[in-house]
């Protein structure tokens, strides 16, 4: 980023603080008093028990262009380099929820930004969540409490590699117990991303390195609506439907030095891509109170797609020589997920209550892969079909007795799995499974200013649709990323230890895992190509001691978070190297000076991390922004992040007698400017209503 282009955006953006600072002429005698207004300046997070919550609605962040860039703000989570997994440092990958329904990771990609109030990070999620995951990001929308038209136009121009544009508007209109929300994203993006492998193959005398770039021209349209109907005070509607069409043209260029026993090649391989993703999603909410008995009913249901068409076309120059058609590629691959779900919820006298619920979803996938060789002139063609079903129930029994806060709760998930090429008179996966999931946690307050909590919790992970197709990514003619359609789900046993005082805790987990994904890599000695794919490891287990403690001082809010972790991942195909304690830590610090002006300071790190099999590299990301809301209805906020060039990921082991060291570089460092405009008008009346309650990533 050149000096000039900094320059000029800063200026941009204080030409417009300069205006908003002009004087203008106050009429003292048609000046009225019609109301007092308290302003409280709410804390970007906040802390209870080691969850942490972001006030995204009242923060600097709410200008960032998309939810799962907001999430990376967040202590302990963490964005994958190709964006398309989120995990929690020491947690692994959480359970997504938006108010009350499941989502995935496709739903944050449709989530506007301004249309989120709060993310909280769950850390001991109850039996009312499926067990799919240690923890969950609950994210919380907005609900308007007066009569209101409001809409905001939103602009971010964002300077990498190359340029990128968002463009966003989102509106909502409120009368009486009626609300409508509509949003439209339109951004012209330019992703590059690259990464290196160094491997060796001992038995087969290999010895081979590449290096990849992908740079991409991406077109997205995001819209969606919703609406919500308020029966009374304590009844509701919703239906809400959100779609996201995008198109993605990239050129992958490699450049790969092979050598097996005394032949050498270097190869340059050039891929001409294009893919089309279309995902859509909808829900409809309903929740009755039968006051006759002090019963809340929540019954809802989900329908999403994902649609994606990608067709490549692979070349390779051996040695300097000419260039040469190696294969086109043509994958296609579609799931359609339906789930229902009911929850009931009785009270009783003394703060005891009694929760029962249950679920049920399907997943039907279909995989087609259509290759053609040029060098033997053969097409290869598989359709591969998947069909998941998942029934669940749970119990919960809750209370308070005394100083002593109790929840007891028991979820039992059964699941049947069936996938199955056409060719093929047999089910290639056929399993039926059933898992029971308890989960126990005691309260204890022993003062007004400290609380000990103690947690039990037994959880799940199953792979993602698409890590269940059969797709492959060409990268070289010696090496192929696959997926792994027999992947077993991952079961977690967990107990934790927190203590709170004020607003400052310290949590203790000890965990066992097993079956944990991971990557493996397998040689075919026959065809001399290398496969990458995830695979199931034997066991995975270790401990975590977190500590956060956020304070505020005036105009300066801090919150900060520290996890010593000593994680030990063990297989018998790999080469178990040793496990040592590393440190995560995080913190964030926001200035509020007078006139709206707000700088935030954003940074985290992980020191080197020796888990066992895998060796991974410290990293230490710096963020920073600058905002100014003026005029009430402007808000300019401009950012730098990743200052240092520091998003760089290396992981080395060894697995199945091959030893590989590999890298991947993500195009984090940033320069952006955002420029949102609100317009509207919020009545002075309002009506009564009941928050959704607050305490309420497959489909890729």
């Amino acid at each position: 980023m050149s000096l000039k282009i900094i320059l000029a955006l800063l200026f941009f953006c204080l030409s417009f603080l300069g205006y908003s600072q002009i004087e203008r002429p106050k009429d003292s005698i048609t000046t009225q008093l019609t109301e007092v207004v308290i302003h409280q300046n709410k804390k970007t997070f906040s802390n209870q028990n080691g969850n942490i919550k972001l006030d995204v609605a009242n923060s600097i962040y709410n200008s960032i262009p998309t939810a799962l860039e907001l999430l990376g703000k967040m202590p302990t989570v963490q964005i994958s380099a190709d964006k398309e997994s989120i995990s929690v440092v020491g947690k692994g990958n959480p359970l997504l929820y938006i108010d009350n329904q499941k989502a995935e990771i496709n739903d944050l990609n449709i989530l506007a930004v301004a249309d989120i109030k709060t993310i909280e990070i769950i850390q001991n999620p109850s039996s009312k969540y499926e067990a799919e995951g240690r923890s969950v990001i609950l994210i919380t929308r907005k609900l308007s409490k007066k009569d209101s038209f409001q809409t905001s136009i939103s602009q971010v121009a964002s300077f990498k590699k190359d340029y990128n544009n968002y463009l966003g508007f989102n509106s909502s209109f409120k009368k009486n117990k009626m609300e409508w929300k509509a949003n439209f994203n339109y951004n012209q993006l330019q992703p590059w991303e690259g990464h290196s492998i160094n491997y060796l193959i001992s038995d087969a005398d290999i010895a081979s390195d590449y290096d990849v770039e992908a740079y991409t021209k991406r077109t997205q349209f995001i819209f969606g609506g919703a609406f919500f109907y308020k029966i009374n005070e304590d009844d509701y509607f919703s239906f809400k439907m959100n779609a996201k069409l995008q198109n993605d043209t990239f050129n992958i260029r490699t450049s790969t030095f092979n050598r097996k026993e005394n032949v050498e090649n270097n190869v340059l391989t050039l891929g001409d891509n294009t893919s089309i993703k279309n995902f859509v999603n909808s829900f409809f909410n309903y929740s009755r109170k039968i006051k006759a008995i002090d019963t809340s009913i929540f019954t809802g249901f989900q329908y999403s797609n994902f649609d994606q068409d990608e067709w490549s076309q692979m070349g390779n120059n051996y040695n300097n020589s000419e260039f040469e058609l190696a294969q086109n590629r043509d994958q296609q691959f579609n799931v359609t997920v339906f789930s229902g779900r009911i929850d009931l919820e009785k009270k009783f006298k003394n703060e005891v209550k009694l929760e029962l619920g249950g679920l049920y979803s399907e997943a039907n996938s279909k995989s087609d892969f259509d290759i053609f060789s040029f060098e033997t002139t053969q097409n290869t063609m598989n359709h591969y079909d998947f069909k998941e079903q998942n029934t669940a129930a749970y119990g919960q029994f809750s209370g308070k007795i005394k100083k002593v806060d109790f929840l007891g709760g028991i979820r039992i998930e059964n699941t049947q799995v069936n996938g199955k090429f056409i060719t093929d008179a047999v089910p290639l996966i056929s399993k039926n499974y059933t898992n029971v999931f308890p989960k126990a946690q005691i309260s204890f307050l022993i003062d007004s200013t400290k609380s000990i909590v103690f947690n039990y919790a037994k959880s799940i992970i199953r792979p993602n649709y698409s890590s269940l197709s059969q797709g492959a990514t060409y990268i070289n003619p010696y090496f192929l990323y696959t997926r792994n359609s027999n992947l077993d789900p991952t079961i977690t046993n967990e107990i934790a230890t927190t203590f709170q005082y004020h607003d400052q805790s310290i949590k203790v987990s000890y965990y066992q895992i097993s079956n944990a994904v991971e990557g493996s890599f397998f040689y075919d000695n026959q065809q001399n190509i290398m496969t990458f794919k995830d695979v199931n490891y034997n066991k995975e287990s270790g401990f975590t001691v977190e500590l956060t403690f956020p304070f505020s001082y005036k105009f300066w809010t801090s919150t900060n978070s520290i996890l010593l972790i000593k994680n030990k991942v063990e297989d018998d195909a790999a080469v178990f190297k040793t496990s040592k304690p590393y440190l995560y830590y995080f913190s964030n610090q926001e200035f509020k000076f007078p006139k709206e002006y707000v700088f935030a300071l954003n940074f985290w790190g992980i020191t080197l991390q020796k888990e066992g099999v895998f060796e991974r590299n410290a990293r230490f990301i710096i963020d920073m922004s600058f905002s100014k809301t003026f005029l009430k209805n402007w808000n300019c906020t401009l950012s730098y992040n990743d200052i240092f060039r520091n998003t760089i990921f290396k992981e080395q082991f060894t697995v199945n007698a091959i030893s590989s060291k590999s890298r991947y570089l993500v195009d984090g460092n940033e320069v952006s400017i955002a420029v949102k405009y609100t317009f509207g008008k919020i009545k002075a009346t309002e009506f009564k209503e009941k928050n959704i309650d607050d305490n309420e990533n497959r489909v890729r």
